[in-house]
């Protein structure tokens, strides 16, 4: 029987054209191509469809054999190939090729090249797998060797004599089907000392190198499945193997081929062969493998009455999850009114976001939200969710438990705030439920103390029977969460050790036990601070999961757009003055509601010798640091945004300035560039002003500081999640209506019924006259800004995130931790 772990390249290429040419006739390598996606590292760019494509115009050229090919360096199993012949029902194609792999002869034994003293022996090896009564044939040259073993798997050449000298190759038969092992070099070596008869000693000074011909592949197996690698090397004398797995040696594995049948999740890792002999050493690749779920794990259940037990369907074989998309919201509460200020917040919310980007998150980062801007930023959060997107949400500042429900303290919460004045993390939980997402993650950076002021116990609405979610708590059940200060800058220790571990390829809850245990490792940590993770997580999603298009193309686009809307910084511009001198002014993001702004002298005339562009008389919305206004650096204005200025005179000075708070913005953004100059004729400077308007940037055209349902005052509905009134996706249209195409303009229309939502609660208060309800509430305002303009020249954008310093127990001392629970 046939080893269907093995590689697509292990067929003979005659198999391989065979089954190119059924592939070729049915227009089925594109259906092919396109069920193989289903595993990521097998997915074929347009580019490589279209050089498949363009082998039709070789005579002897094969589409489905150029695609055969790309998946066999891809290390794709004859069982995967299988499994997407099956999945496209090509009937022919899956009867030939498990009939050829069936009745497939593999070599699992090659001869070796030797060199051995004349009158010596020397003995030639060739073992076969396969279908049984399999023959031999060994050759020397052309000339087929006829007598004694030559019809045997090995070849005994004794005694050695000049005749021997030669290249051997062996075939392997079984009926119409063969295959041919390596060539090898057998060589004589004269010397005084020989003499004829049978020695099995090789001539010690013969010494030859030692060449890796075939390296292990990197490959991913299912539980339950065999594992099955192999390294081969041609040497002088015959090389020794010795396999390792994680740079550890594994004793029982010596061959060229190691085989471990039924492999777990313990197996997963890499693995390299030390290949050896008398004289020389030499390592092969290092290559990954990765184990996925098992089919078991896959299978469907059913549910029975009268205390039957479960039984599994017909097991379905899946290795890979995907999401229809990923939505991260990232809350840091730092400056508070009433509360202890934290410092760390801003730099873990940074990081975090520039990591999850990596993992093709959309992130919205906001930081100091007071009570009324985190209820909206989670409304808009949850516009962003549908069926199959894995929802995140992280929150780093104050925080308390209370019968297990989790609160997130906002900036304006008073002294002795309790629920009324919080958000329930497991409100917004039953929230994201109804969105029908693949995965609920919740990262929640804070205390869990007991909040003595609160007695009320809130009850949530029912949450369903899910398996999707998973809470990683900073620390344990009241307990406190600590940041570290250090370097100018802070950082939380769940943050620490989390961001040295999130971008692994594993199942969430691996990594986050993986962040648990590193952080158990460090002292000052142990008995203070420890992660604690709740997951009913049955499936193995990871955030490295790939993103696979959702069926419904308008509620993608819905939802792009909404994200979109919240992310648009106004066009770099220039400014002209009177005098001569123009001024660039540029825009970066730091955070989804805090941007920087930055002006440059372009040019100016030779009279004028000194000059310099300031901002002033911003809006009063908005949160800005006077003294730390138009500075020469981004640290000297409070930034910790590294930034890469692709500008055409980087010599040039800049002055930055860092607008805060662009949530509470009401208005269009609307600032004056007041610029001082000098002629050179001249003693004093000389003043021109500008007003400038750039609409409403970033999150500020979503107006989260409006309300969006009244709120209770009673201490029992600590506002309910169900009371949201989302805005419909018509309001979309209406908004951005004169900046899209028609077509996106009506596939946003068509799926209103997906992104509006209206609880009973709202829809009484909207007949009762609600000032509140209207749905329009929360339209964002449009702008002259010309922010879609591909053609524009780009705004500054951030090149990179913060140093991953590595965390160590001598970088901290307790001394100066500070925990984030309110006093």
């Amino acid at each position: 029987m046939g080893d269907w772990n093995l590689s697509v390249g292990t067929l003979s290429e005659a198999a391989l054209v065979r089954l190119a040419e059924m592939l070729d006739n049915t227009c089925g390598w594109r259906q092919l191509a396109s069920v193989v996606n289903e595993q990521p590292r097998f997915r074929c760019s347009e580019s490589e469809l279209t050089s498949c494509s363009l082998q039709v115009l070789s005579p002897t050229g094969s589409p489905a054999r150029s695609l055969l090919a790309r998946l066999a360096d891809r290390s794709c199993s004859l069982a995967f190939l299988l499994h997407c012949l099956k999945r496209m029902d090509h009937q022919d194609a899956v009867q030939y090729l498990t009939a050829t792999v069936t009745e497939q002869i593999r070599i699992t034994v090659q001869p070796q090249s030797l060199q051995a003293s004349e009158g010596g022996r020397v003995v030639l090896t060739c073992r076969a797998s396969g279908p049984a009564g399999l023959s031999y044939q060994w050759f020397r040259g052309k000339e087929e060797i006829l007598g004694g073993t030559g019809s045997a798997p090995e070849l005994v050449l004794c005694p050695l004599a000049p005749v021997h000298q030669g290249h051997y190759i062996c075939r392997v038969n079984r009926g119409e089907n063969c295959i041919f092992s390596d060539w090898v070099k057998v060589h004589i070596i004269r010397s005084a000392g020989s003499s004829p008869g049978c020695s099995s000693s090789l001539f010690p000074g013969a010494v030859s190198g030692l060449l890796i011909v075939r390296q292990p592949q990197s490959q991913t197996v299912s539980e339950g499945d065999t594992l099955f690698l192999e390294c081969h090397a041609e040497a002088n004398p015959p090389a020794q193997y010795q396999w390792l797995h994680n740079m550890k040696p594994m004793p029982q594995h010596k061959t060229r081929s190691l085989r471990i049948p039924c492999v777990t999740t313990e197996h997963r890792g890499q693995y390299s062969c030390r290949v050896y002999n008398l004289y020389h050493e030499i390592w092969s690749h290092t290559v990954q493998v990765t184990i996925g779920p098992s089919s078991i794990s896959d299978a469907a259940w059913v549910e029975v009455d009268h205390g039957q037990a479960a039984q599994p369907s017909p097991a379905r074989h899946k290795t890979s999850f995907y999401a229809t998309d990923k939505v991260a919201l990232l809350i840091g509460n730092m400056n508070y009114l009433y509360h202890t200020p934290l410092c760390a917040p801003m730099a873990d919310v940074h990081e975090l976001t520039n990591l999850l980007r990596q993992l093709d998150f959309k992130v919205v980062s906001l930081l100091d939200l007071n009570w009324q801007e985190m209820h909206s930023a989670v409304t808009e959060f949850l516009l962003l969710l549908d069926k199959g997107v894995y929802g995140l949400l992280y929150f780093a500042g104050h925080g308390y438990e209370n019968y297990g429900n989790s609160f997130m303290v906002p900036i304006d919460a008073p002294a002795s705030y309790t629920s009324d004045h919080c958000l329930c993390v497991q409100n917004v939980l039953h929230r994201m439920q109804e969105r029908e997402t693949g995965l609920n993650i919740f990262l929640l950076d804070m205390c869990r103390k007991r909040n003595l002021n609160d007695d009320v116990i809130l009850q949530p609405g029912p949450l369903k029977v899910t398996a999707n979610i998973v809470f990683g708590y900073a620390t344990c059940v009241d307990a406190e969460a600590y940041e570290v200060k250090r370097d100018g800058l802070s950082n939380g220790i769940f943050i620490s050790f989390l961001k040295q571990r999130v971008c692994e390829d594993e199942k969430i809850t691996v990594m986050l036990d993986r962040v648990a245990e590193d952080m158990g490792r460090c002292a000052i940590t142990r008995g203070r601070q420890a992660l604690e993770l709740r997951s009913n997580l049955s499936e193995r999603r990871a955030l490295t999961d790939k993103i696979h298009n959702s069926d419904c193309p308008a509620a993608s686009s819905a939802r792009n757009l909404q994200w979109t809307i919240a992310h648009v910084l106004p066009k770099s511009r220039n400014v002209q003055f009177d005098c001569g001198v123009k001024v660039q002014l540029g825009f970066a993001a730091e955070f989804s509601n805090i941007m920087i702004i930055y002006t440059r002298i372009l040019e100016k005339p030779k009279e004028v010798v000194s000059c310099s562009a300031q901002l002033t008389d911003f809006s009063e919305d908005l949160d800005i640091d006077l003294k730390k206004s138009n500075q020469e650096t981004l640290v000297e204005a409070g930034s910790i945004l590294l930034i890469k200025e692709n500008l055409p005179s980087p010599e040039v000075p800049s002055l930055y300035t860092r607008l805060r708070g662009l949530q509470r913005l009401k208005k269009e953004l609307a600032f004056t560039v007041c610029l001082h100059y000098r002629y050179s004729s001249m003693d004093e400077d000389v003043q021109e002003r500008q007003i400038v308007t750039v609409g409403k940037p970033l999150v500020s055209k979503l107006n989260l500081h409006e309300p969006r349902m009244p709120r209770s005052s009673s201490a029992s509905s600590s506002f309910d999640l169900h009371s949201f009134s989302l805005l419909e996706s018509s309001s979309f249209a209406e908004a951005f209506g004169p900046d899209l195409p028609a077509s996106e303009t009506s596939s946003i229309g068509s799926a209103s019924t997906t992104w509006s939502y209206y609880s009973q609660t709202a829809k009484e208060s909207a007949t009762a006259g609600s000032p509140h309800s209207s749905r329009r509430t929360n339209v964002p305002e449009e702008t002259d800004s010309p922010e879609f303009d591909c053609d524009a020249p780009q705004p500054l954008t951030a090149s990179k995130s913060l140093t991953d310093s590595q965390v160590k127990d001598t970088d901290y001392k307790f001394s100066n931790m500070c925990n984030f629970h309110s006093c």
